[in-house]
């Protein structure tokens, strides 16, 4: 398995992997609990593989950290924890992308901007959810139109 020098990857069993990130330190990750991007994330070229992690025990936020990129984390929120109504129709070629067969697979990741010291002013990316193929392990960002859908909606 190629690694780049950022991540510091090393192999502690069968399925297991330790990653260095910059915000969690080292962390041992189960190899099919990586999620592999069909498409790099806009601006992050070099990340393709990501975990999710729990913010802490009982919370509904996440962090989906590179596993290339060390600095690299995204503060996320299932979809549906956030708002119930929001469906975005995703593509049938998106879907093949995915290999997503049946709609139970298919999981909506929202990207969380926190203003520093104001968390109180959070916004979601409704604009760029993650589809994730939760079987396969397989997700993309989907790009929606900007008319439809708002990439700063206010969480609180």
């Amino acid at each position: 398995m190629a690694t780049s020098p950022e991540t510091r990857e090393k192999r502690n069993s069968a399925n297991d992997i330790a990653v260095q990130t910059s915000r969690f330190g080292e962390i041992k990750v189960d190899s099919e609990l990586i999620i592999r991007m069909t498409a790099p994330f806009p601006g992050f070229p070099e990340s393709s593989r990501f975990i999710i992690i729990p913010h802490k025990k009982g919370s509904a936020f996440m962090w989906l950290q590179s596993l290339e990129n060390p600095d690299l984390a995204f503060v996320v929120i299932q979809a549906d924890h956030l708002n119930p109504d929001y469906t975005p129709d995703v593509p049938d070629l998106i879907k093949k992308e995915l290999e997503i067969d049946q709609e139970n697979q298919l999981e909506i990741l929202l990207i969380l901007t926190i203003p520093p010291g104001r968390p109180k002013e959070m916004t979601a990316n409704l604009m760029g959810p993650v589809i994730i193929n939760s079987g396969r392990r397989l997700a993309r960002q989907l790009i929606l139109d900007r008319g439809d859908f708002d990439p700063c909606w206010p969480v609180f």
